[in-house]
């Protein structure tokens, strides 16, 4: 397979750079310290959240991202937000997070007994080659694998903040994005990797799908 620059970006989009530190951090870092530093006033937290929310979608909007980039963050949040608001409880604000990683994995997992593993699905579009991938057998393997990686993320991800949210840690739930942006690079880096070593020796890359029959 031919490494390059160009061939990793479809992994390292995932991550975003610094930007992408900013966006998936900011609005639950800053619902718990404006929870915290405004006396446990949660309405004080759910507009800071909500607030940083707008600012990042309108920040996405004049980058010209997509609008279910746009879309997609703020809706994240502001359910989030709301439903925090709705329990009247902080702790909510990460309860409906766990559900939606324990969605996310049955999304990932159930991709790929469809036979269309998501991973496939958001990497071609980007590499140019839709969805040819699937009458590459390699490929159709490679993206199955990397696509269990991200069902194992989001399980993690769960299983982390629930025993928090049980306990009530609310500062520990707060510091949890730094470690999510962590493993998410780890896994970018571990699917990148599984894809580097499923192809075959002589496999022309992501790129360039060898098309055989529909898979």
């Amino acid at each position: 397979m031919h490494r390059n620059s160009d061939e990793l970006h479809p992994l390292n989009v995932l991550l975003g750079g610094p930007w992408g530190a900013i966006e998936s951090m900011a609005p639950t870092v800053l619902f718990v310290l404006a929870y915290f530093a405004s006396g446990n006033n949660l309405s004080v937290a759910v507009g800071v959240a909500l607030g940083a929310a707008i600012i990042l979608a309108a920040i996405k909007v004049a980058r010209r991202e997509k609008p279910v980039r746009v879309l997609s963050g703020l809706l994240g949040v502001a359910i989030a937000a709301l439903f925090a608001a709705y329990q009247d409880d902080p702790l909510g604000f990460f309860q409906i997070r766990v559900l939606a990683n324990v969605l996310s994995a049955l999304a990932f997992a159930g991709s790929i007994l469809i036979r269309r593993p998501l991973m496939g699905v958001i990497i071609g579009p980007i590499m140019g080659t839709g969805m040819r991938w699937r009458q590459d057998p390699d490929l159709f393997k490679a993206y199955s694998r990397v696509t269990w990686l991200w069902a194992i993320l989001s399980l993690v991800r769960a299983a982390i903040q629930i025993p928090l949210i049980q306990a009530g840690q609310l500062a520990w739930l707060g510091a949890t994005p730094f470690l999510f942006y962590g493993l998410v690079a780890l896994t970018i880096a571990a699917s990148w990797w599984v894809i580097k070593k499923t192809l075959p020796p002589g496999h022309p890359g992501v790129r360039r799908p060898q098309l055989t029959t529909a898979t």
